[in-house]
């Protein structure tokens, strides 16, 4: 079977796909996303492959389609979500789940699957208590979850579109077609109540509608997958993982405001999801499912692939689209059409993020009530979020809107590593603001995390403990925005710089009380005055942890103290006389050798030749303890 040349093709096309896939009594399922990539796991899935074989079992998932059976089959999916216990391998149809797996794990895994009927312990999750969860839903990382985007990127091949039918790809499309008009279609996306998750949280629905009534032709779809947050990578995972899942939400949003051609603008640093990207478009054009008479229909839909060169500010829908007609990526100065209006080569341009389209199929199949259930009254659906810093279990997580950060944090996440202590949390990327642990019981929804000082963003979550220092976290993000503003409008082009500046001082210990106010002025002035987004949230860092983490910053101002010890102006490191076993490991780790001493004698550091690294303490042993982390005035009083 190749061409869905009519909509009701799309169910024997299923059958089929469900059927062959069945054909394998047993499954082995190995990650294949960036992240398991790196760690070794296509030597685990080329290991599976070789020993298999060798037993004479047919591997060749090809075969399988033609009828025949086998009692194995190696197949590879996309991100699991678990990323830092990749390598990851699931066993179907038992569910089995196996972490950090080796190539030399994989005589045992096919012994105790194929021979034994049992598991490999030793590569089974290990609970805080001891205990081992079998199935990947036994793990307390994902049973808190509630997936709908993520749902099939760890279950099917993204790169054969065999595998989506068998999930019941492309059946909204097919329903579309032969059923909804495209106002109809357009009803159902605003009736649950779907937001944009690219950041903004603007009601798809109505963007959809306002793109559909624009005049002008030919209208375009555009796939917003310029992800430049640091430490997210939700987007990239829903690309690689399950690539025709945005491009069939694509063509539905097509077929719904009568576009006609479609970009999916990813970014260059994502080769993989390039490449899966590519391989499913061709795939999909093969079997019908995109450009002329699509399932055999009056509707055309072509649809291109544009790599971004990483401008943090080609987020924006504007940038964006200036970008994909080859000028400079900067956002236009309002006031403006909005891009439902006048957007691509100036026609009417619908512009979401990879998640949104995500969501339209099982909308569209299950129902829009089906999808408002899900999360708040005003905030329907689940939330993507890329968990990191200092976090137990950190990676990919699906959740409900509504959810707490409490339950986030320490339910999924497993809570703050070596029993530490839970400091802040930032939402939102850069842009996003740092909420201490008293609001964290406040649900994950647009309006909680607004009124909060924060925003949702497109899905970074950063955990940090109580070695946190607030102000250097201000500097960091101020850092971050003022290198990636486009620099057409002065708010943003001088505003971020001279905040950071101010921030830069403090951190040292140069700063001065009248900072505090002219912080919170100049932060103001930023958000009223720019231009586009990047801007006008760019001081959320500064304005939330000066609200919320205020003594920190009197502390460095006041007492020329980092109260977490993290600024090197404002410390400095000294060897305890009575605690140093003269063990030379912090004089060998030093890199500019500032540690003097001999051998089981007390060592002394240098404060002129110090550069505040810190090797030294982390080189001295736990039961020493000797190397201290103080302020300079302190070193200078026991000199």
């Amino acid at each position: 079977m190749n061409a869905i040349n009519t909509p009701a093709d799309l169910g024997p096309m299923r059958d089929y796909c469900q059927a062959a896939l069945g054909r394998q009594k047993v499954r082995f399922l190995v990650c294949a996303g960036t992240g398991c990539i790196a760690g070794g796991s296509m030597a685990v899935y080329q290991e599976l492959q070789r020993l298999l074989s060798e037993r004479d079992i047919n591997v060749d998932v090809e075969l399988l389609y033609e009828g025949k059976e086998s009692d194995a089959g190696v197949g590879t999916s996309g991100c699991h979500g678990f990323c830092q216990m990749g390598p990851l391998v699931r066993v179907e149809p038992t569910g089995t789940f196996y972490t950090r797996v080796k190539a030399a794990d994989v005589p045992d895994i096919i012994t105790a699957t194929l021979d034994e009927n049992s598991e490999v312990e030793r590569l089974l999750f290990k609970n805080p208590d001891g205990s081992r969860s079998v199935t990947e839903h036994d793990v307390p990382f994902y049973n808190r979850q509630q997936r709908i985007v993520l749902d099939k990127c760890g279950t099917i091949n993204p790169e054969d579109i065999r595998d989506y039918f068998a999930v019941d790809g492309y059946q909204a499309l097919a329903e579309i077609l032969q059923h909804l008009s495209p106002m109809e279609v357009i009803d159902i996306v605003t009736a649950s109540g779907l937001r944009g998750r690219g950041g903004a949280g603007f009601p798809a629905g109505r963007k959809w509608l306002g793109c559909h009534k624009a005049g002008g032709s030919p209208k375009y779809v555009v796939c917003n997958g310029d992800e430049g947050d640091p430490g997210a990578f939700m987007d990239r995972s829903v690309l690689e993982g399950n690539p025709l899942a945005v491009i069939e939400g694509m063509t539905i949003a097509a077929y719904s405001v009568g576009a006609r051609y479609g970009y999916i603008y990813v970014r260059a640093e994502y080769p993989l999801a390039v490449v899966r990207l590519q391989k499913a478009i061709e795939q999909a054009k093969q079997y019908r499912l995109l450009g002329e008479n699509i399932m055999g229909v009056d509707f055309d839909f072509d649809l291109y692939i544009f790599q971004g060169a990483g401008a943090f500010v080609c987020g924006e829908s504007t940038a964006l689209t200036l970008s994909i007609e080859g000028k400079r990526g900067m956002p236009r100065v309002a006031p403006r059409p909005r891009t439902t209006e006048v957007g691509l080569w100036d026609k009417p341009t619908l512009l979401n993020n990879v998640k949104t389209y995500a969501f339209i199929p099982d909308i569209i199949r299950r129902g829009a009530d089906w999808f408002k259930s899900i999360g708040t009254e005003s905030s329907s659906g689940t939330a993507v979020f890329a968990l990191t810093g200092h976090i137990a279990n950190s990676g990919l997580i699906e959740v409900p809107m509504g959810i707490t950060l409490r339950e986030i944090i320490y339910d999924i996440g497993g809570g703050i590593p070596h029993g530490g202590t839970f400091k802040a949390v930032q939402t939102g990327g850069p842009s996003g603001g740092c909420l201490p642990a008293s609001l964290l019981d406040t649900p994950i929804d647009y309006d909680s995390l607004d009124e909060a000082g924060s925003i949702m963003g497109s899905g970074g979550m950063v955990i940090m403990d109580e070695n946190t220092c607030m102000v250097d976290v201000a500097r960091y993000f101020l850092q971050f925005t003022e290198e990636e503003s486009c620099g057409q409008c002065v708010p943003c082009r001088l505003g971020t710089k001279q905040l950071l500046e101010i921030l830069k001082d403090i951190c040292k210990g140069k700063g001065r009380k009248a900072d505090l106010d002219l912080l919170y002025e100049l932060s103001h002035s930023v958000h009223g005055g720019s231009v586009c987004g990047l801007g006008q949230t760019a001081a959320n860092p500064v304005l939330t942890t000066l609200r919320y983490f205020k003594d920190e910053y009197e502390a460095h101002i006041f007492e020329k103290r980092c109260p977490a010890k993290v600024c090197k102006d404002l410390i400095s490191f000294r060897i305890d006389e009575e605690k140093c076993a003269g063990c030379t490991l912090c004089a060998r780790a030093c890199p500019v050798s500032a540690i003097t001493g001999e051998k089981k004698q007390v060592h002394v550091i240098d404060q002129s030749i110090c550069i505040q690294c810190g090797v030294c303490k982390e080189k001295c042993p736990t039961k020493f303890s000797a190397v201290e982390c103080v302020s300079p005035k302190l070193v200078m009083e026991v000199a």
